[in-house]
C-alpha cells in the first residue's frame, strides 16, 4: 500500500464563469493577465470588504445586522446617505453604539448638498454643481455636521464636494477631527479618470467611490496611479445607472484592490431625504441590500474567489498620498 501523500493540483487562481463548457466548444475565456492586477491591498493584507448604503436610521441598521446574521453576510460597513442634519442626536447615538458593539462602521454624509439648495442650475438638464455644496453656508453647514457627528462618536464622513474634502482633512490634520476620522467620497462626484482618482486621494479621501460604469481596463489605469480604497455598487441604483455587475465581482476584484463591495439595490425608490414616511421602503430595502449581499458572496464561493476578505472590524486604509496642508 502507498501512503505517499497525493499532491495536490496546482492552484489556478479564480475560476473565470462558464470555463469549462466553454473551452470544451472551442471558446475558451480570454486570457488573465498578470499586469491587469492590482497590486495594492488593505493594510491588514484584505483585497476587498463590504458595505451596505442607505442604511438611513436606528431601525434600517437593526434590519441590515439582523439579515446579515440570518444570511451569513459579513459586513464592514454601514453608510447612510441622507445626512447627519437628518438625524437626531439619539439616533446617531445609539447607531454608533450598535455598530461599536457589533464592530461595523458607521459613516454618515455630510449636508447640505446643492440638489437640495435653492439654486435653479442642478434642476436644468445640465445638472449645474449636482451636489457640490454651494456658498460659504453649505460649506459652514457640512463642517458642522463633521463636527457633530465625530463629537457623538462617528469616525466615517461621507462628501459629495472636493471644498468640502480638503477643509475638513484639514481639520483633521490640525486636530479639530479625530485623527482616526476617514472621509469617502460619493458616487455622485466619482472620479472616471486616474489623474482625478489620484487628486482626490491628496485632497484627503480615505476611499472613493467610482461610477459604476468603468470598464474593467480603467480600474486597472486608476490602480496604476493610486492605493486610495474604492467604493464600488456591485448593484447600482437607478439614478447611477441601474448596472448590476454582479458576474464581475472577481475580476473587479483582482482589478481594483483594495476594494469596498457596496450592495446597492436597482428598481427601488429614492429614499433621501428620510423621514418616517418613507419607513416601509426604508426597511424593505434595506433588507433586499443584504440578499444581494449574499448572492454576489455566493458567485464569489462558486468561482473559487470568495478568499481574500479583510477581517470583519478592519476600517483604516493605510498610508495615502497627500497635498501639503501647511502652506
Amino acid at each position: 500500500m502507498n501512503d505517499a501523500p497525493v499532491p495536490a493540483a496546482p492552484d489556478t487562481g479564480p475560476r473565470r464563469p462558464g470555463d469549462a463548457a466553454l473551452t470544451a466548444l472551442g471558446l475558451g475565456p480570454a486570457p488573465l493577465s498578470p499586469a491587469d492586477a492590482s497590486p495594492h491591498s488593505f493594510p491588514d493584507g484584505g483585497a476587498w470588504r463590504t458595505e451596505v448604503p442607505s442604511v438611513e436610521g436606528p431601525e434600517a441598521l437593526g434590519v441590515v445586522l439582523e439579515e446579515s446574521d440570518r444570511l451569513g453576510v459579513p459586513v464592514h460597513r454601514v453608510s447612510q446617505g441622507s445626512g447627519v442634519w437628518m438625524l437626531t442626536d439619539a439616533e446617531i447615538t445609539e447607531m454608533v453604539a450598535v455598530c461599536t458593539e457589533r464592530d461595523v462602521e458607521l459613516c454618515l454624509f455630510t449636508g447640505p448638498r446643492g440638489t437640495w439648495d435653492t439654486g435653479a442650475s442642478v434642476r436644468t438638464d445640465s445638472g449645474g454643481a449636482g451636489l457640490r455644496s454651494r456658498g460659504h453656508d453649505a460649506l459652514a453647514g457640512c463642517v458642522e455636521d463633521a463636527l457633530r457627528a465625530t463629537g457623538l462618536g462617528v469616525r466615517c464622513l461621507l462628501v459629495a464636494d472636493e471644498g468640502v474634502l480638503w477643509t475638513l482633512h484639514r481639520l483633521r490634520e490640525e486636530g479639530r477631527l479625530p485623527a482616526d476620522t476617514t472621509f469617502k467620497v460619493s458616487a455622485l462626484i466619482g472620479p472616471v479618470n486616474p489623474a482625478s482618482y489620484a487628486v482626490f486621494e491628496r485632497l484627503g479621501a480615505d476611499s472613493v467611490n467610482i461610477p459604476s460604469d468603468l470598464t474593467l481596463a480603467q480600474f486597472t489605469e486608476i490602480r496604476r496611479v493610486s492605493r486610495a480604497p474604492m467604493d464600488l455598487y456591485i448593484e447600482a441604483p437607478d439614478d447611477l445607472g441601474g448596472y448590476v455587475r454582479m458576474y464581475e465581482v472577481a475580476e473587479l476584484i483582482r482589478r481594483g484592490a483594495p476594494l469596498y463591495l457596496k450592495f446597492g439595490l436597482s428598481k427601488a425608490p429614492g429614499i433621501y431625504p428620510y423621514g418616517r414616511h418613507m419607513r416601509d421602503a426604508a426597511l424593505a430595502t434595506a433588507r433586499e441590500r443584504v440578499r444581494r449581499g449574499r448572492l454576489a458572496l455566493d458567485l464569489l464561493a462558486r468561482h473559487g474567489a470568495d478568499g481574500g476578505m479583510s477581517p470583519l472590524g478592519s476600517r483604516l486604509p493605510g498610508p495615502l498620498n497627500r497635498f501639503d496642508t501647511s502652506s
